[in-house]
């Protein structure tokens, strides 16, 4: 049986703004128990299947969420909106940045943190077709669906606009059959990585995009006020009823006029 096809119009994004990054860290740790009630409470699913990516985002999705005793963790089910073709335990991987910051201090199950394989790191078409295998397996089940759709997807915003490992002209970007992709040319090192693709963060119910401090003022203002430009991150537009959230600190959104929601995590 196929999954009811969503509207194919998508809603203009949400944003939220904060003084502080702290601030930011408790509306955010708000939102995301928001979406995990939503699919296990409201939804009434097995688990809570959340995309993460990297950078500062870890670190800041951490700080409200660690220590908490009200978090189901035997419920999440975590994949990574992109993923460096390197080995779990080295610098450059999300997992272990994830892992510094989240992961190793929640009793999250380690068989719920879907990683790479990371038995064939020379063949990165091999780790982006396990990798969509797992989510082949989390997702279809017994039913038959075009793209999965995940709970929540958060993601961070490059200084050139890229999100997850799509980059400014890269052809991924036109990528609309696979759900997860493989490229060995990143104009960011490490240059071999795998992505979820536009597809996938375009159908998910909620997709949360974490950008702070003033070295992102002028990616802010392109992403959010000129759309038309065409950044990487401008092109997640999520199909209704699904949605993109911003959140942001008053140091990244120094040039941004896009209108400023109040956030209130009881009416998500």
């Amino acid at each position: 049986m196929s999954e009811a096809a969503p509207s194919k119009k998508a809603t203009a994004p949400v944003l939220f703004g904060f003084p502080s990054t702290d601030d930011l860290s408790k509306s955010l740790a708000s939102f995301v128990l928001a979406a995990q009630d939503d699919a296990l409470t409201t939804k009434k699913q097995a688990t809570f299947k959340i995309a993460i990516s990297g950078g500062s985002l870890p670190k800041v999705l951490g700080k409200d969420l660690i220590g908490r005793e009200d978090v189901p963790w035997d419920k999440w089910e975590v994949f990574f909106a992109d993923e460096r073709v390197v080995p779990l335990d080295h610098d450059d991987s999300n997992f272990r940045l994830n892992d510094e910051h989240l992961f190793s201090h929640v009793p999250i199950p380690r068989q719920n943190i879907h990683v790479i394989d990371t038995s064939k790191l020379d063949d990165p078409e091999h780790v982006a077709d396990e990798y969509e295998k797992q989510l082949v397996a989390a997702f279809v089940g017994s039913s038959s669906i075009a793209f999965p759709r995940f709970d929540l997807v958060l993601l961070g915003i490059g200084p050139d606009g890229h999100t997850c490992s799509l980059f400014p002209g890269h052809p991924l970007l036109n990528e609309q059959d696979g759900w997860v992709a493989w490229l060995d040319d990143s104009p960011k090192p490490p240059a071999t990585r795998i992505t979820l693709t536009y597809p996938v963060l375009n159908h998910a119910h909620r997709v949360a995009f974490v950008s702070t401090g003033e070295g992102k003022q002028d990616v802010m203002e392109k992403v959010l006020d000129h759309p038309e430009e065409g950044l990487p991150s401008s092109r997640v537009k999520v199909i209704s009823p699904g949605r993109v959230y911003f959140f942001s600190d008053d140091a990244a959104l120094g040039k941004v006029k896009y209108e400023r929601t109040s956030f209130d995590a009881a009416k998500l």
